[in-house]
């Protein structure tokens, strides 16, 4: 089906493109949440007709993103967890809990905003990418433990450990 985007989305296009996706794509997705209009001539000359506004939205939603983008720079979220003598979490941490991490350090921010790869299962600090806005992500620290005293712990060696890594490299740079 032939789609003309209302939005920039990623691996797909910008807003104004005419794209092919599959059927299903479309009908399930894009056009229920309003991020593409079908391809034809009437919705065309719509498009034509709203594009100020649409780009007007869209530089809004960029400027939005790029303010909290620039809040949560620096953020590290504490995630307290049981877990066995090896670090192994029972259980795991998703996307969810990040999300409702940040939303109690006092950020809003939806769940589907949080991007990870798979579930974090043992203890430890992790760089966990929240995707803002199609074109601005921010990356943020967060460190699952048993406790808060262990969280500082494991802050310290992880920012020691960076540190020693940044170290040789900005050597080797001069």
């Amino acid at each position: 089906m032939e789609i003309i985007l209302l939005e920039h989305i990623v691996k797909l296009g910008k807003m104004g493109d005419r794209v092919q996706v599959k059927n299903g794509y479309a009908r399930n997705y894009l056009l229920p949440q309003n991020k593409a209009l079908r391809a034809t001539e009437a919705n065309v000359a719509y498009f034509e007709k709203q594009r100020a506004e649409l780009e007007a939205r869209n530089k809004g939603l960029f400027e939005e993103a790029t303010k909290k983008a620039e809040e949560l720079k620096g953020f590290n979220a504490v995630i307290i967890r049981q877990a066995a003598e090896t670090g192994q979490l029972y259980g795991s941490v998703t996307m969810r809990d990040v999300a409702n991490a940040i939303h109690e350090a006092g950020f809003e921010l939806e769940r589907r905003l949080v991007s990870l790869d798979k579930p974090i299962k043992y203890l430890g600090v992790y760089q966990v990418r929240l995707d803002l806005h199609p074109e601005v992500s921010q990356t943020i620290l967060v460190n699952v433990a048993r406790s808060a005293d262990e969280a500082k712990k494991q802050a310290k060696a992880y920012s020691a450990e960076n540190e020693t890594v940044a170290a040789p490299a900005e050597a080797a740079a001069n």
